[in-house]
């Protein structure tokens, strides 16, 4: 059996192939459609790939698909790894800064986990709620301090 252009284009995005990912979508590749794996190819998209997120927004990926098992999306993911250039570029067309995960934690949540400030940073000037509790009872100002994480500790506390 041969691959889909589903498949094609997930595996194109999740080796930062733009180039591929582009000749793909202009062959018709459904660029929300799901791999054998039920993932997109934002999902699977590599997450220091600022260009390749762009990329696939720009061809109309909701940025706000998320894991069914565990409800992360690919905000989650890049505030997870502090890929500021990422975060930003999904901000800026539409991914929820409030949207949570099965764990309820916000992507707030774990990039205060992580302290990456500056992705903390872009979350909260894109609305997204540092007083909301994740099913442990955390806030992320809780997360943080829990990890050590002074820097990102002392600036959610500012606020």
């Amino acid at each position: 059996m041969s691959a889909s252009l589903e498949d094609l284009l997930c595996n194109a995005s999740a080796s930062g192939n733009r180039n591929e990912v582009t000749r793909l979508l202009q062959n018709g590749a459904d660029v929300n459609g799901f791999n054998q794996f039920n993932r997109t190819a934002l999902q699977v998209a590599k997450t220091s790939d600022a260009a390749l997120i762009l990329q696939l927004l720009q061809a109309g990926a909701n940025p706000d698909v998320a894991d069914p098992a565990c409800g992360l999306t690919l905000l989650h993911d890049t505030s997870r790894e502090g890929f500021d250039d990422s975060v930003r570029v999904l901000l800026e067309h539409g991914a929820d800064a409030n949207r949570v995960d099965v764990e309820g934690n916000l992507p707030l949540h774990v990039a205060a986990r992580e302290g990456h400030l500056k992705v903390v940073q872009l979350l909260i000037g894109k609305t997204a709620n540092p007083h909301q509790y994740n099913n442990e009872g955390f806030t992320a100002l809780w997360v943080a301090l829990q990890q050590g994480k002074t820097d990102t500790a002392q600036y959610l506390q500012s606020i």
